[in-house]
Order: C-alpha cells, then sequence, then structure tokens
C-alpha cells in the first residue's frame, strides 16, 4: 500500500488536524527488562483505540508511560501536539488525559459520590463539579442509587462503572481504559463495554487496553496488536476481527 493510500485508510480528525496522542518510538525499561521496544502509533481525536495482546506484552506499561508513571529511555509521546515525557503525572490529568487503571483501585473507604468529587480534583468551580456528577449519574444510573454506599462494598461491575465516571470528572479530552473487563463475569463485560461504547458516543476519545480482544476489536475504529514489547500489526477494528491469523492467536478462531 502507497504513503497515500496508508493515510486515506486511517479515520482523519473532523478538522483534518494532527493527531490527540502520537507515540514515538518509545523505549521502556523495567531495570534491566526491556519492556517496550521501540513501538509508535497515534490516536485522533474521537476514535477509539485499542492495544491488544497477551498477558505481558507491554500494554499496561504503554498507558502507565503515557500517563508519566514511567519514563521512556528513548523516544516521545505528544499529547495535543507537545511532549508530555517529562511531565509529572497529574499535570499530565490536567492537560487532559484520564486513566482508569487495571484493577480499578477506587478509594475504597469513600462513598460513591465521594470518589466522584476526587476525580474533580482539578476542577475548582463547585456548580461545575455537580453539573458533571449529575452527567456520570447518567451514563451510570447504577452509581446514582449506590451514591451513598461506601465503594468498597460495590460490586466488581458496579466498581468499574465507578472508576470510569471518576476519570470522566476529570473531562479528558483523552480517556484511557486498562483491562476493563478484568475478573467481570461475560454479562457484566458485555454491558462495560456498551457503556464505553455510550461514553465513546459524548464525543469522548477513548485508548483502550483490553485482553478480550473480540470485545475491543468490535468497538474499535483501529487496533494494534503487541507482542512481547512491540507493535506486530495494525488494522481497522473489523479487519482485525477478520484476520484469520489474528483469530488464531487471539480470538480461538
Amino acid at each position: 500500500m502507497s504513503e497515500q493510500n496508508k493515510k486515506e485508510a486511517l479515520p482523519q480528525n473532523k478538522n483534518g488536524a494532527s493527531p490527540l496522542l502520537k507515540v514515538d518510538n518509545i523505549n521502556v525499561y523495567y531495570g534491566s527488562i526491556h519492556a517496550i521496544k521501540g513501538i509508535s502509533f497515534e490516536v485522533k481525536s474521537g476514535e477509539i483505540v485499542t492495544l491488544i495482546g497477551a498477558n505481558g506484552a507491554g500494554k499496561s506499561t504503554t498507558l502507565n508511560t503515557i500517563s508519566g508513571l514511567l519514563h521512556p529511555t528513548t523516544g516521545d509521546i505528544n499529547f495535543l501536539e507537545h511532549s508530555i515525557v517529562k511531565i509529572q503525572p497529574h499535570k499530565i490529568v490536567e492537560q487532559g488525559i484520564a486513566q482508569v487503571p487495571e484493577g480499578r483501585r477506587i478509594f475504597a473507604q469513600m462513598t460513591v459520590r465521594e470518589n466522584l468529587e476526587m476525580g474533580a480534583y482539578i476542577q475548582s468551580d463547585g456548580n461545575e463539579i455537580k453539573n458533571d456528577i449529575e452527567k456520570v449519574y447518567e451514563l451510570f444510573p447504577r452509581l446514582k442509587e449506590r451514591r451513598k454506599q461506601i465503594a468498597g462494598t460495590l460490586s466488581g461491575g458496579e466498581q468499574q462503572m465507578l472508576a470510569m465516571g471518576r476519570a470522566l470528572m476529570s473531562r479528558p479530552k483523552l480517556l484511557m481504559l486498562d483491562e476493563p473487563s478484568m475478573g467481570l463475569a461475560p454479562i457484566l463485560v458485555e454491558q462495560i463495554f456498551k457503556i464505553i461504547a455510550d461514553v465513546h458516543k459524548t464525543g469522548a476519545t477513548i485508548l483502550l487496553v483490553e485482553q478480550n480482544a473480540q470485545m475491543a476489536l468490535s468497538i474499535a475504529d483501529r487496533g494494534y496488536v503487541m507482542e512481547t514489547g512491540k507493535i506486530i500489526t495494525t488494522g481497522t477494528g473489523k479487519d482485525l476481527l477478520s484476520s484469520d491469523e489474528i483469530k488464531k492467536a487471539y480470538l480461538g478462531g
């Protein structure tokens, strides 16, 4: 495929602008372990992009590097056309990136509402925070029902909803989800992915890390397949779902 055709094959921003997020040839180490090996990818405004691959492929490490929790030894990460590789994690949140971590990591001793308020720590207008909480309740009616409940007593699916709602309280330009289906029953997995699609319909740009490749690719505009710290192939969600190679490796086909 020619470079021109490659460009045409990718979804474009409505205004033709540069990618919202561009990861450029980053290398990341855990001590002497070379965890991420020169990967490059991008996320355009309005897309759902997914990183899929086996456990240990480097997917979560990639998100943690974008969030500033880890630092690349080489390469660059640009968000809104500015490098963020040397910026502290809380400043990256202020710039518009929110991550829902693997394992959810809610504030277990706080109520549902208090968790949501914690997610709005970069906001200063009390009325705006109240309005944003109501928007979260519209997306997650169960959270409204449980708003006074201690978060640690919620079910796994409810805790995932809360973690997503808390992240949305920072009004992110890019929402990163790390293994949102982990540990959930199949019926709850379907519910969580429907919610992700609903969040996307509100205008959110989403970078999704997920071991459930079937579900992830079914809602993604594009996907990148990772293996031992490298990106080995990429394509639209539809194309990757129909790929015999991907089916055999990740979809049980």
